[in-house]
């Protein structure tokens, strides 16, 4: 569901330039990611599709200074939400882009992420919407180029059905998975990281569900 845009987003986005990209990207973008975070390619990117309000990312930077995290969010409302909170712990290992994930080959180069998250993405429950999903195989062979040899993609969501769908997909794209989890409040990690959603299902007694696909 698209949130109704509010008046002066984009102006109050400005606050936060020196993090959150405002112009349309595209391929200029590509093998350069590494300069918008000072430039040590030394350093592992992590890319957040669909970075919703940034508790995740969030907590994701401050545990892991010396890993720079990319988050992409279609919503500009939403990502001035997330922009305020990175702003208030002030961290210098977090970018932002308004920018729809459709088009993601376009801003990436090959071999240049390390790992994707994909949380709590819109499930597309009816069948016509399967190319929509963004563990869908034409979506996972563009992260593949993108990723490098050993990357990795993190996925978690609520929606049983969905999960089994990438479960297939994921073979399909010819991925390896491991760490398949259809419970993972049960016994959760302690370095699990909840998101707002997470915490939202789980309190309802939702199972979330978790794994990670790999090169």
């Amino acid at each position: 569901m698209r949130l109704r845009k509010k008046p002066h987003t984009e102006e109050k986005l400005k606050n936060f330039a020196d993090f959150v990209t405002l112009e349309k990207i595209g391929e200029e973008c590509q093998g350069k990611w590494a300069e918008k975070f000072g430039g040590d390619i030394a350093r592992k990117l992590y890319v957040e599709l669909g970075t919703g309000k940034g508790d995740f990312i969030t907590q994701m930077a401050e545990i892991n200074p010396d890993i720079n995290f990319l988050g992409l969010e279609a919503e500009a409302e939403v990502v001035l939400k997330a922009a305020r909170k990175i702003d208030e712990k002030n961290l210098s290992n977090v970018r932002l882009a308004v920018f729809d994930i459709n088009g993601i080959e376009n801003i990436f180069a090959e071999n240049e992420v390390d790992r994707f998250y994909i949380n709590f993405c819109d499930p597309w429950p009816k069948k016509r919407h399967a190319k929509r999903r963004l563990t869908y195989v034409t979506f996972l062979e563009k992260y593949k180029k993108i990723l490098k040899a050993e990357g990795e993609i993190h996925f978690k969501t609520d929606n049983r059905g969905l999960f089994d769908f990438s479960l297939e997909q994921f073979e399909l794209a010819g991925l390896n998975v491991r760490d398949v989890n259809f419970d993972l409040h049960a016994d959760e990690p302690p370095e699990n990281i909840r998101t707002e959603y997470e915490n939202k299902f789980s309190a309802q007694g939702v199972k979330i569900n978790r794994c990670v696909a790999y090169l």
